[in-house]
């Protein structure tokens, strides 16, 4: 299950993690991120219990996280090790590159 991040849980469950994650960056009214909402809960349900997280942040409601990691477009996939951005994918994306994207990390 993918976790649901704020400007209160962000730090805590992405920076101050030392297993790679990935942060979904979606609004409920992007069409592109209706077309991922699928491949991520996937994502996320096929990696439950292995050493990767998958976060998703509405930049909507958490617009200050959006600006400061300079999402200027979404979806917008950033990647995380050990608190740093590592790398990051824009737009519809396969389920493939997003998994060898996050397993590129361990």
């Amino acid at each position: 299950m993918e976790l649901i991040l704020n400007e209160q849980t962000f730090a805590k469950e992405v920076l101050k993690r030392a297993e790679p994650v990935m942060v979904d960056f979606w609004a409920t009214w992007c069409g592109p991120c209706k077309v991922m909402l699928p491949v991520v809960e996937e994502l996320a349900k096929d990696l439950s219990g292995k050493q990767y997280k998958i976060g998703k942040v509405n930049v909507d409601e958490n617009s200050a996280l959006a600006g400061q990691y300079n999402v200027m477009s979404i979806p917008t996939f950033i990647f995380f090790k050990g608190g740093k951005e590592h790398s990051r994918l824009m737009g519809v994306q396969p389920k493939e590159k997003l998994l060898k994207t996050l397993e590129g990390l361990k």
